[in-house]
């Protein structure tokens, strides 16, 4: 039998597959199937390279699904090639699968999350300069749909991806005209897209999605030129199913089982063929990862006098960098405000700037984790809230990726609001699992990094602007959920919770306090997320169950609320925050004005005791 015409028959089985899943979960998104069966199909046995028995062959290709709702058609290619029971299909969307309604990878082919739409660009490009670093053949395809091309991320990726001519990243267009509430931006006007495209500096393949034989050449014609490469795939939503094709108002809405009995029957009977026997098999390659170090033990940097926090991550960083290969550096335009410049200078090869495009640059890494690097993504705190859905999503792809905000709090000073990260507590400590670290010299701020490179997982240094006075020595520890004890002799009439910069007015107000007989003790919390709830719970009984908490962040979401939450029940808490929008002026006067000073602290502890 022809190849053209094998290819049609397993796209065939695709749409019957997607069809029959989900009317029997009785939700799901078959028309967005059935628009990409012919594409799957073509991809999946007649181009793609895949290792069977190993979804982490390094040689392999590799693929995105970043229009996630298509997910029905992405498991029945994984069961027509063997690498999921076919019988699992009739599990989709139960809480006891591993097929859910969106990839994500709790199934070991998926390598990222997807479903919030105009992300898998951005990880298609992170997997592809993963694969650059391996050595590796392979190449990523990504699929997209073309209503998620109306997304900015998408944007941010194809022009990074241009410039840095990455030929081993493709994307394929699914362009079926309509999005779930009506028609696309472009409908099926693809030489708009195809502008948009070559604009960005990309080779633009335009073909017939439903014609085989121009899908295959299309694909044969990919790569040449050097680019990355976009094929723009004029497809029917709902094609082969003649009462929904390229019909309004079936988005996302399964057949009913009458429904589909009669979209079989247009169908046909499901094409006998042995998919597997057409999975294209990597070649053997000799993976270039050998020998190299991962370790997290590195040589702390002997300090001697007052230092930026930032300015320390840059140094433990560099260090790092010496000792675990496996750590890449991004960054947002701002290396020598975050001192990432200090790895970029040391490790050119392992350091990637992604200009100021936040949420390409998180995408990014989450593609780069996925091939098993550690991406250390930096830029200031402010910005990485506009990649609040890059990281939310990242988490829900298992993803080891840590980010550090700089510039944060008032603090910051004459800069203004706009640059005040004064968010991000909340953003990272409502991630389950994510650790957050804020270090409040530079000793902790060292300590800390190595901490967050032995987590697994996604995880969050801020650091501050200031420089600020040495408290620890290199040797110290900070052990993720820890807390350290600064002040404690007893007698103290409350304690002071506090961490980064207001650690250090918790000090000067101590002093302030102690000339007028009050002592205090005095809790450094730099494991905002997991708290040492237990220390703090049992210092704070030592002083009565008097606790004055001290950020420079908003009140919501931040170090105060997840002390209330420890504290519950058991303590009178005074929460000094930011707690009205903030403006320009010198940082020790802003501290001051919105009362999270040495002089606010020593009168919120006043307040407590009655005095």
């Amino acid at each position: 039998m022809p190849k053209v015409s094998v290819l049609e028959n397993i796209a065939a089985r695709l749409r019957v597959h997607s069809l029959r899943m989900t009317t029997g979960a009785g939700s799901g998104h078959p028309t967005t199937c059935l628009s990409a069966a012919d594409i799957m199909a073509c991809l999946f046995f007649g181009e793609m390279r895949i290792n069977p028995l190993d979804p982490h062959d390094p040689a392999a290709d590799e693929f995105v699904l970043s229009k996630g709702h298509a997910a029905p058609l992405l498991w029945a290619a994984y069961a027509e090639a063997g690498l999921i029971p076919m019988k699992s299909l009739a599990d989709l969307r139960k809480v006891t699968s591993d097929l859910e309604g969106h990839p994500t990878p709790r199934l070991k082919w998926v390598k990222a999350a997807t479903g919030s739409l105009g992300q898998g660009l951005s990880v298609g490009m992170g997997l592809a300069v993963g694969q650059k670093l391996d050595g590796s053949p392979g190449r990523t395809f990504v699929l997209l749909g073309d209503g998620e091309c109306a997304e900015g991320s998408v944007w941010e990726a194809a022009a990074l991806a241009s410039l840095w001519k990455l030929a081993n990243l493709w994307a394929i267009v699914d362009v079926n005209r309509l999005g779930q509430s009506g028609p696309t931006m472009h409908g099926h006007d693809l030489k708009s897209l195809a502008r948009k495209f070559r604009a960005f500096g990309w080779d633009v393949i335009v073909t017939e999605g439903h014609k085989m034989a121009k899908l295959r050449e299309a694909f044969r014609l990919a790569g040449k030129k050097g680019l990355p490469t976009v094929i723009l795939a004029r497809t029917i939503k709902g094609k082969g199913v003649s009462f929904i094709e390229d019909r309004n108002g079936w988005h996302g809405k399964p057949l009913k089982p009458e429904e589909l009995e009669a979209a079989l029957k247009e169908i046909g009977p499901l094409p006998e063929v042995d998919s597997r026997k057409f999975v294209r098999r990597t070649k053997p390659v000799k993976a270039s990862r050998t020998g190299k170090k991962e370790g997290f033990d590195f040589l702390r940097t002997p300090y001697t006098e007052k230092t930026a926090t930032r300015s320390a991550y840059g140094n433990a960083l560099r260090a790092l960098g010496k000792v675990n290969t496996k750590v890449i550096a991004l960054d947002g335009d701002v290396k020598n405000s975050t001192y990432a410049e200090k790895f970029f200078e040391a490790f050119p090869e392992r350091s990637f700037q992604a200009f100021i495009a936040e949420q390409n640059m998180a995408g990014m890494a989450v593609g780069l984790s996925a091939r098993g690097y550690i991406p250390f993504a930096a830029t200031f705190a402010a910005f990485l809230t506009r990649a609040h859905d890059q990281i939310r999503m990242a988490s829900y792809s298992f993803a080891d990726i840590k980010f550090c905000g700089s510039h944060v709090g008032v603090s910051i000073g004459e800069d203004g609001p706009s640059q005040m990260g004064l968010e991000d507590l909340a953003m990272f400590r409502a991630i389950p699992g994510c650790l957050v670290l804020y270090p409040s010299d530079a000793f902790s701020a060292e300590a800390c990094t190595g901490e967050l490179a032995r987590h697994r997982g996604l995880g969050y240094i801020r650091t501050t602007r200031p420089a600020t006075p040495l408290l620890y020595g290199p040797d110290e520890k900070f052990p993720a959920g820890g807390c350290k004890v600064l002040r404690k002799t007893g007698g103290e009439a409350a304690t002071v919770i506090a961490a980064g910069i207001t650690v250090h007015e918790a000090l000067k107000a101590a002093d302030i306090l102690a000339a007028e007989g009050i002592l205090i003790r005095i809790i450094d919390a730099y494991s905002v997320a997991p708290l040492d709830a237990e220390t703090i719970r049992r210092e704070v009984a030592g002083t009565g169950g008097l606790a004055v908490v001290v950020e420079d962040h908003y009140p919501a979401g931040g170090l105060g609320e997840a002390v209330a939450e420890a504290l519950a029940g058991r303590a009178r808490i005074k929460h000094l925050a930011v707690g009205s929008l903030p403006r320009s002026g010198k940082p020790m006067e802003l501290m001051a004005m919105f009362g999270i000073d040495a002089a606010s602290i020593a009168a919120a502890v006043r307040e407590l005791l009655g005095r």
